[in-house]
């Protein structure tokens, strides 16, 4: 049993769409990276300047001990204190939104794509079918009589 359980999971890995969600899975998560570096390291700290000077990342609300001030939310988390880190959220939000941009850019250059090769196909369809104007199928374009129907055709 054992020995067809290991036949059944290797031929299941080998099948092209694992391996390619593997893939896409690898790439995600290095890109996902890079746009966190985008937002955190490019766009956020202009954003931060523009708004006099705020680290986004450092934006927290102290909880516990209630109204205790650290320098950082480094030091809060070293302390032991229950923050509520909505800059951290900021960025993550706008890493979500530029990874759903991009996202949906690759996905409509596909969907044209692929558009583009179904209109290409159907002007060959039509290129070399007719339709009979007595019982409506389609029919090679050089036919002189309907195959379906018997009828003669102009």
């Amino acid at each position: 049993m054992c020995k067809n359980l290991g036949k059944e999971l290797r031929d299941f890995i080998l099948r092209g769409n694992v391996m390619d969600m593997a893939v896409g899975i690898i790439i995600g998560a290095a890109f996902g990276k890079i746009v966190d570096s985008l937002v955190k390291d490019i766009i956020m700290p202009p954003i931060g300047f523009a708004l006099g000077k705020v680290d986004f990342s450092n934006l927290y609300v102290t909880l516990f001990p209630l109204g205790e001030k650290y320098d950082s939310l480094e030091a809060a988390t070293a302390a032991g204190a229950v923050t509520i880190n909505y800059g951290v959220f900021i960025n993550t939000v706008i890493s979500f939104l530029i990874v759903a941009c991009a996202i949906f850019m690759i996905i409509k250059a596909v969907n044209t794509i692929k558009d583009r090769a179904n209109k290409e196909e159907e002007a060959e369809v039509a290129a070399t079918e007719k339709e009979c104007p007595y019982c409506c199928t389609s029919i090679p374009i050089n036919a002189k009589r309907c195959p379906h129907c018997t009828s003669e055709l102009n």
